[in-house]
Formats: structure tokens, C-alpha cells, sequence
């Protein structure tokens, strides 16, 4: 008999664990690895990938999920070990990562749609079947002083639900990731701005939601924090987690199990100390923990350089963050622990 899709979804943001996001494109992880002045092949993004999902300690007590690229389902490791089982045997679950990426919006300037509904159905039994147990759709809502439309709004939102219908059809758990952007252009907006249309998205989605007859209980939320636009930061680590707690509580059901937020241009530290001061100033309906990528990865992307010497190297940073995370899901982290690394 096949778990729960409510029983899946506790498991992912219980205890203090929470996400790894290792779903960037082959695109993206180009970029990434043009920092440390890596090609990127078939071979090095399976490296890099082994190197974090066989950081087992880490992956064991921190990570709940590891959100993965299509490529990196059907992967396996250099010994021929498939990646979902390494990611089984250290007590987390495979995700996948499944629409096709924010395209410009026609008519709507400055907006995007995200694509990838067609043949999803068929696509979710596959990735079932290759184990996968939970997915990701990303939702970007652009903010400036006139976006987002409401066109643009309401058709993220429809899509956002009609993918976690389908999900659920198959019996995997959606991951709703509606974003607003607080790295996009212009990135001058304050913390004022980012709160009304954070607010006003996430409404939208659950009205959406709602419509699609999606199951709350059989959901993880994965929403930006309430913060001021990349070129206008002035907000508090205080004044975050007030303002963030403020719009989930007006906006998200209590049936909601968790919430896992994703770090959205923030540095990694910062997105640690945001998480925790959320966790330990408020009592909240929901678990609330961390489905971070750069987050999680930049130190241990860095350390290890792509040289197979610096593994060990790439799997303690990466390890630290994991803790540190885990930790702020628990509302304990402090800065000095950082240093103390």
C-alpha cells in the first residue's frame, strides 16, 4: 500500500530537517559551475551531485528532501549506485522538480508564465515510478510599482493549482512555490511592497488551490520572505520575521502541514538567520523550515572547486549549512556558531 500523501508531507518538514533544492537546469548549473571554473558535463553535475547526497551524517539528521533535476532522478553514482537510493538509504525522500521553467508572458510585459502542464500527468507516472514522491513547481511574480497584473497573477496562481491537482492525482506531494522576486528588475521595491504582493499572491493561490479541490493536508508551501528588493535593503533580521509571520497569517490555512521557505537571492547566512528568528519569536500553526539551493550549496560548491581531492572539503561545508539550517527550523541558531566554524 503507497504512503500517504498527508503522512509525506509531515515527513518532509518534520524535526528540524528540511529541503535541499538540487533541481537547477543544466542552464543553471552551467552558471554555477562557471565560478569555480568547472565545465559543466554529465559527469561533473553527477560528481557534484554524489558529493552532497553522500554527505550522509548531514543528509541523515538535516535533510528531509533532495528536490532533483529530471536528469539527476535517472542518475546514478560512480559506482553504479542509483542516486534515489542514496538519497532513500540516508532517511530522505526524492523530489523532482517538474515544470519547464518561467517564459515571457504573452501581452504582459515584464511578466512570465510557467510552463510545463502539458503531458504532466504522464510525466508525474514516470517520475513516480522512478521514485519521486513529492514535486516542485515555481511560480515567478515579478514586483515593481505597476506588477504584478492581475492577468499575470491569476494565471501563475490557476497554474500553480492545476499542477498540484495532478500531483496529487498520481500521489505525489506538490511543492506550491509561488515567488516574488526580490533579486528581479528593478529590485528598488521596500519591505512595504514585497508585503502587498506577497499577500495578495498567496490569497490567490489558495483561492486557486481551493477551486482545483487540492488537498491542504497533502501540501508543502514554498513561499519567498517578506524582505525589501535587492537594491533597497534596509530591514531588520526582526523586522523579517514580523512582517513574514504577519502575511502567512492572514493568508495560509492552519491544514497547510508545512512551509518551507526558499532563500531568493539572500546570502547564506542571512537566510539561516531569517529562518530561525521566524521559528523562535512565534507560535506558528505550521512547521517552518528551509527548501534552500544556493543556500545550501554556495560554500561546498566553492570548497570543493570540482577536484575530486577537495570532496571531503565540500561535504563539511556543505554539512555546516545543512546544521545551521536545521537548527534555524528549530528557532536555536545564534551567529556565534558561525564563527565558531
Amino acid at each position: 500500500m503507497s504512503e500517504r500523501l498527508e503522512d509525506i508531507a509531515v515527513r518532509m518538514v518534520a524535526g528540524g530537517r528540511g529541503l535541499l533544492a538540487a533541481d537547477e537546469s543544466t542552464g543553471t548549473i552551467g552558471k554555477r559551475f562557471d565560478t569555480i571554473g568547472l565545465q559543466s558535463t554529465e559527469t561533473s553535475r553527477r560528481d557534484y551531485r554524489e558529493m552532497l547526497f553522500r554527505t550522509e551524517d548531514a543528509m541523515r539528521q538535516y535533510i528531509s528532501g533532495a528536490i532533483l533535476y529530471e536528469e539527476t532522478l535517472h542518475q546514478k553514482a560512480a559506482d553504479g549506485t542509483p542516486f534515489v537510493d542514496i538519497i532513500r538509504a540516508a532517511d530522505s525522500i526524492p523530489g523532482i522538480k517538474v515544470d519547464i521553467g518561467a517564459k515571457p508572458m504573452a501581452a504582459y510585459p515584464g511578466e512570465t508564465i510557467t510552463e510545463g502542464l502539458d503531458g504532466l500527468a504522464e510525466r508525474l507516472a514516470k517520475y513516480y515510478e522512478a521514485g519521486a514522491r513529492f514535486a516542485k513547481w515555481r511560480g515567478v511574480i515579478a514586483i515593481s510599482p505597476t506588477l504584478p497584473t492581475w492577468g499575470s497573477m491569476k494565471a501563475n496562481a490557476h497554474a500553480l493549482a492545476r499542477y498540484a491537482a495532478l500531483c496529487q492525482q498520481a500521489n505525489i506531494v506538490p511543492i506550491v512555490e509561488p515567488e516574488c522576486l526580490m533579486d528581479g528588475k528593478p529590485g528598488d521595491h521596500n519591505i512595504d511592497r514585497c508585503a502587498e504582493v506577497t499577500e495578495w499572491t498567496l490569497r490567490t493561490v489558495f483561492e486557486e488551490l481551493a477551486d482545483a479541490r487540492v488537498s491542504l493536508e497533502g501540501m508543502i508551501l514554498k513561499p519567498n520572505m517578506v524582505i525589501d528588493g535587492k537594491n533597497a535593503r534596509k530591514a531588520s533580521v526582526a523586522e523579517v520575521a514580523e512582517r513574514t509571520v504577519e502575511v502567512l497569517k492572514r493568508t495560509v490555512p492552519s491544514a497547510v502541514p508545512g512551509i518551507a521557505f526558499l532563500s531568493g537571492g539572500q546570502s547564506s547566512e542571512e537566510a539561516t538567520a531569517h529562518l530561525s528568528a521566524i521559528n523562535s519569536g512565534y507560535d506558528l500553526p505550521w512547521a517552518v523550515t528551509f527548501s534552500y539551493g544556493r543556500a545550501l550549496q554556495d560554500t561546498a560548491l566553492k570548497a570543493w572547486g570540482g577536484k575530486p581531492e577537495n570532496v571531503a572539503a565540500g561535504q563539511r561545508a556543505f554539512a555546516h549549512r545543512a546544521e545551521m539550517n536545521s537548527l534555524a527550523a528549530k528557532g536555536s541558531w545564534k551567529k556565534d556558531l558561525e564563527q565558531a566554524a
